[in-house]
């Protein structure tokens, strides 16, 4: 793998992993941008001893433009990338969190605010437009682990940043700005409240790691997708959405950087099935998020597996599951599926 390290004309980092040695990433980028927009600023919520972000400056980010204007394709006026790439990974131009950090006021009240620091940046998995990441080669899976191995312990480095958070949202169901096949990863500047609610329930487990006794109870169980020498793809007991399926590594590890060789080699084929799975239940290109739980910076570290969420809000051909009273109001979830119904309805489908 090759690492290019170049910037942008607004000083935002642009970072090319590369499956060729002799890759070129000479071009500048010569577009005139505005100046970078200051750190959101957070807002503490006392009721929910929660932090959220106020980004005000992402309401004008580039909203489904045309194939033609497409700014994750490379080496055109308006691109990202000023060359072409196997994997590219820059600073997003509209983040939620920064380091550029401006003048913050108090609102009163019970809440605290406070800078939005941390990073924002976006993974191109490939140049092809028309891809997606389960018509990736098992090479270039690899290569895109190799980028979010690299990037979350640059970022997990970054004084303030508590939690680093891979992920993908495809589709325009579940809301994407871009359809061209890419991933985020977001350095927060706290651990998040779902992060949390998990390692405080591993903490309180009497045993074993809970993550581990998990898997342990699932690798066998009717719930299986598929599995291979290191990993298993399973649908939880209570998943929450109609088609959910965890993957996790046989190894416990707290983050991909902790992944060997091996295990990263072997995770490409066994995910890329399970998406095409997922896009043959009904015919259709299936939205989903995919998201990398990977252990905080240092809050209950020693608790934490890595694993991958991967979840789509279809239900039926022309049914999503919208998260509605129950689910948005109150968190509490209701699914239309039966889990054991949906892992055999993956095993099933090509």
């Amino acid at each position: 793998m090759k690492r290019t390290v170049t910037h942008l004309a607004d000083g935002r980092e642009l970072i090319y992993f590369d499956l060729r040695d002799d890759a070129d990433h000479s071009a500048v980028d010569t577009r005139d941008l505005p100046p970078r927009p200051y750190a959101s600023e957070l807002r503490y919520d006392p009721l929910m001893d929660e932090w959220v972000a106020v980004a005000r400056h992402r309401q004008t980010r580039t909203h489904l433009p045309s194939a033609d204007e497409c700014p994750l394709c490379p080496a055109h006026p308006g691109s990202e990338i000023p060359s072409p790439y196997d994997v590219a990974v820059f600073e997003n131009r509209f983040p939620s969190f920064s380091f550029n950090v401006g003048e913050y006021e108090q609102v009163g009240g019970l809440s605290e605010v406070r800078p939005g620091i941390g990073r924002c940046e976006v993974v191109c998995f490939t140049s092809d437009h028309d891809a997606s990441f389960s018509s990736l080669s098992d090479e270039q899976v690899e290569l895109v682990m190799e980028a979010w191995a690299d990037r979350t312990a640059e970022l997990s480095a970054l004084p303030g940043v508590e939690q680093v958070f891979c992920f993908e949202n495809r589709g325009e169901e579940i809301g994407i700005t871009l359809p061209h096949p890419h991933g985020q990863i977001y350095a927060y500047p706290y651990v998040t409240p779902r992060t949390r609610q998990m390692l405080d329930a591993a903490a309180r487990h009497r045993g074993g790691n809970l993550f581990a006794d998990v898997l342990a109870a699932e690798r066998r169980g009717p719930r299986v997708v598929g599995s291979n020498e290191h990993w298993t793809a399973f649908v939880p007991a209570a998943a929450r959405y109609p088609f959910e399926v965890h993957v996790y590594p046989h190894r416990r590890v707290p983050d991909i950087p902790a992944l060997s060789a091996e295990e990263r080699a072997s995770f490409g084929p066994l995910y890329t099935d399970v998406l095409r799975r997922l896009d043959g239940l009904f015919g259709v290109s299936m939205p989903y998020i995919a998201a990398w739980h990977q252990a905080p910076v240092t809050y209950r570290r020693d608790l934490a597996y890595l694993h991958l969420q991967l979840f789509s809000i279809r239900r039926a051909p022309n049914k999503l599951k919208y998260l509605a009273g129950s689910e948005s109001a109150m968190g509490a979830f209701v699914n239309d599926v039966l889990p054991e119904e949906a892992a055999r309805m993956l095993r099933e489908a090509r």
